[in-house]
């Protein structure tokens, strides 16, 4: 948490996760614009953010682009704001219909990265993703996941299709490759998703990468807030065994 504070503290870095916000996943170059610093003093406020985890990179061919990581800032609000409004059971980070039948390229830009950590064993995070079983109940949203062949389905409370998610490419433990394909009004055109799992020792780094985004990524909003409550599901059910699902419809013993 300290390096959260030290890393805000400075107007530098401040303007380059407010450059962030705007436009998520930019450049070296594109960020060096902005700043009356040279390269070489962007550079070292990009690794103090880095090193904080405020901002996470992407290397795409010959360039590394850079995304706002909401997660450390969601810490610090829940440990001390959080208690004062509410006391859920375990509060954490801030979830094609084309055809990709190919090999996924890895030289596209994503649109939106999110990286979090969680304390759990690999194999549990990875049971915790593909288990429809499990992933029906920790999941912020869906009423339940079923599995037909390579295809997840994503069921609203009332058993309606709410998205599908179609596995494209595994590497067993570590990545996941698939389909998102919304099925609720305003959820955009399908896309894909990459899900990267690393150990850590006793926890793990989970990183998710959305391409192919139809829809603005807006902090706070749409694609942002549900992978937020996404990823907070995911955490609080294999931290504390619990399910709570941070739907923001849902009541506190949802």
């Amino acid at each position: 948490m300290d390096a959260i504070f030290k890393a805000l503290n400075d107007p530098a870095r401040r303007a380059l996760l407010d450059s962030l916000r705007d436009r998520d996943g930019q450049s070296l170059s594109e960020l060096e614009t902005q700043l009356d610093m040279t390269r070489f003093g962007v550079m070292k406020h990009l690794r103090v953010l880095e090193d904080a985890s405020l901002v996470v990179t992407r290397k795409s061919g010959r360039f590394k682009y850079h995304y706002l990581n909401a997660v450390p800032l969601q810490e610090v609000i829940d440990r001390w704001i959080e208690p004062l409004l509410a006391k859920p059971a375990a509060r954490a980070v801030i979830d094609l219909k084309t055809q990709l039948e190919g090999p996924s390229s890895m030289t596209d830009k994503p649109d939106f990265v999110m990286k979090t950590f969680i304390r759990c064993t690999q194999d549990a995070l990875w049971e915790a993703l593909t288990d429809p079983a499990q992933m029906g109940t920790w999941h912020f949203l869906a009423g339940g996941v079923r599995k037909e062949d390579d295809t997840y389905i994503y069921e609203t409370p009332d058993g309606g299709t709410m998205m599908r998610a179609r596995t494209l490419e595994t590497d067993p433990k570590s990545r996941i490759v698939s389909t998102f394909e919304p099925n609720w009004e305003g959820g955009g055109a399908p896309s894909r998703t990459i899900f990267l799992l690393a150990s850590e020792g006793d926890h793990c780094a989970l990183t998710v990468e959305h391409y192919d985004l139809s829809v603005p990524v807006v902090p706070g909003e749409g694609v942002h807030d549900g992978w937020a409550r996404w990823a907070a599901g995911l955490k609080t059910y294999l931290e504390s065994g619990a399910a709570h699902r941070f739907n923001s419809m849902a009541g506190a013993g949802a």
